[in-house]
């Protein structure tokens, strides 16, 4: 722990502008019309409820994120996320000192929580000692895939109810960008986290009116809203219309006036744009991609060249242009340009297993299944996990084919989203089709969560000593050239182990009315779903 001393002195450097980064300013909105309820769809019913911090997917942070704050934001009227677009929300400024090792945070005064309580700093370090699992954190999470994110906390110190002092083991710039995502809002230290699984409790511009499991979940306007004139919307209705068929359907006929983020394949919004030409369609990067997880603690995965295998076994541009209609990106564990900014090229990518002529992939994975022990007389039998929903199945379908072009005898089962996240977190599984969502375009965010031995979201156990290493590195290293090149290793590292291998780099189709303003969309699917700024022109 750091002494009083020493923190009081770190908060008054800062005061005197000492390392100083002052928060970007949001670009002003076009000013709105107050009133009206906007009616968005959702996929299923949030699976963890309203507890976005037990959460792993947009169908959870999407219904919950007008509810919450964080200290930090994305600028809502900005669709490319970068450093820049960092703004303040419940923090009005901050300051990095020693190095990127100590970030402060001054919190906005006189903001309550839905229920009446103050907000205060105790709230902060309330959440994100629960989050890190800290020694004397007062409760845990159920589900924690983000713990790894914040690992790097020595210490959170509050000397006073509107100031926060980060205290990092070692340097860590991205840190900000951890904190802007939309997974890291604060949660009320007076309300368990166990509470925010069936109602929400948070100070963000809509308050939680109703939620029918298998039909809605209402929201109305947060009438003590810490921003003056926000929001302009009376609420907000988000149904729930599990068909995909039945959801274009409900675009068609105006009964939604959004679509759902991640579910607008090509084929299906040109044919709503054609029946209702007013619609807008925004096509948009999501940072998803889709994996295989190959489970490899289970037998034969645990052996490279098996893994190997399949990863070649799967032509990725045939399966961009089968299942996303061409409209996806070939990349590795970092999103491509010109989506994000950390990925390889397809130029980086050639000579890889799977990025190869398909025939000449086919063959050398049949090779290496034969040196495992597999041949036509003794085939390779796998079961297939895959989530029960529709852009999950046309993934596994595609990817069955690939893999009986090889000989290998692969069964598919689905498991619906209750079961998914639990199954995969307890390694219940041997091979499985996922889409995975980044919270953001940044390595420290996809290497800690998805590779790092330990880490509750590293499904597929994949641990390797090299890679922690480069991992630790990059995090740390404050030149971004030097940083670049030890990203791209680390992917070249990946793919050689075929520690999950990559499919394709998602694009989003999404649909809105023509009266709906503000409503951006950003090139990462999670982090616009506020709705602080949108209106209502009709």
């Amino acid at each position: 722990m750091i002494s009083p001393v020493r923190s009081a002195g770190l908060i008054a450097l800062a005061l005197c502008g000492w390392l100083w980064a002052s928060p970007a300013l949001a670009r002003p909105a076009p000013p709105g019309k107050p009133g009206g309820t906007l009616i968005l769809t959702l996929r299923e019913d949030p699976p963890e409820g309203f507890a976005i911090h037990e959460t792993a997917t947009i169908a959870g942070v999407w219904p919950a994120m007008p509810c919450y704050s964080n200290l930090v934001l994305f600028d809502p009227m900005e669709p490319v996320e970068r450093p820049e677009t960092i703004v303040g929300e419940l923090a009005e400024r901050w300051s990095w000192q020693d190095g990127y090792k100590n970030l402060v945070f001054f919190l906005r005064k006189n903001v309550r929580w839905h229920d009446g309580q103050p907000f205060t700093s105790r709230d902060v370090k309330f959440t994100f000692d629960v989050v890190r699992e800290a020694a004397d954190a007062p409760g845990r999470l159920r589900l924690n895939p983000r713990k790894v994110w914040y690992t790097n906390i020595a210490a959170i110190e509050t000397p006073d109810p509107y100031t926060v002092v980060f205290h990092l083991k070692r340097p860590q710039p991205s840190f900000l960008l951890l904190l802007a995502a939309d997974y890291s809002p604060v949660y009320p230290a007076h309300v368990p986290p166990a509470e925010l699984r069936m109602r929400c409790v948070g100070t963000g511009p809509f308050r939680l009116k109703e939620w029918r499991r298998g039909e809605f979940v209402e929201y109305v306007k947060n009438p003590s809203y810490f921003v003056p004139g926000r929001p302009y919307l009376d609420g907000l209705r988000y149904v729930v219309i599990a068909d995909r068929g039945t959801r274009t359907a409900a675009l068609q006929a105006g009964r939604v006036d959004v679509s759902f983020p991640g579910e607008g394949r090509k084929s299906i919004v040109d044919q709503v744009r054609a029946s209702v030409p007013g619609l807008r369609v925004s096509v948009i990067g999501q940072n998803v991609f889709d994996n295989l997880l190959l489970n490899t603690k289970r037998p034969p995965l645990d052996q490279v060249s098996v893994r190997r295998a399949l990863s070649l076994a799967v032509d990725r541009r045939a399966f961009t242009k089968a299942v996303h209609q061409g409209e996806g990106a070939i990349g590795a564990a970092m999103a491509p340009p010109p989506q994000g900014i950390w990925g390889l090229s397809e130029r980086d990518l050639a000579g890889m297993a799977g990025y190869g002529t398909p025939e000449a992939d086919r063959a050398k994975a049949k090779e290496l299944l034969a040196s495992a022990g597999f041949t036509p007389a003794t085939p390779l039998r796998i079961e297939i996990l895959t989530r029960a929903i529709a852009i999950y199945l046309d993934v596994a379908s595609f990817v069955v084919g690939e893999l009986k072009r090889i000989g290998v005898e692969a069964t598919l089962k689905q498991v619906d989203s209750a079961q998914w996240f639990p199954l995969l977190t307890r390694r219940e599984y041997q091979a499985a089709v996922n889409v995975t969502g980044l919270g953001l375009d940044d390595p420290d965010a996809t290497f800690y969560e998805n590779y790092t031995c330990g880490s509750p979201r590293n499904y597929t156990d994949y641990c390797d000593a090299q890679v922690t290493a480069l991992i630790e590195r990059q995090s740390q290293e404050l030149d971004p050239g030097r940083r670049r090149e030890l990203v791209r290793e680390i992917q070249r590292l990946l793919e050689r182990d075929a520690a999950r291998p990559i499919l394709s780099w998602r694009l989003d189709n999404f649909v809105q009315a023509p009266y709906v303003r503000n409503l951006v969309p950003h090139q990462v699917e999670h982090n616009w779903g506020r709705m602080q700024e949108v209106w209502l022109d009709r």
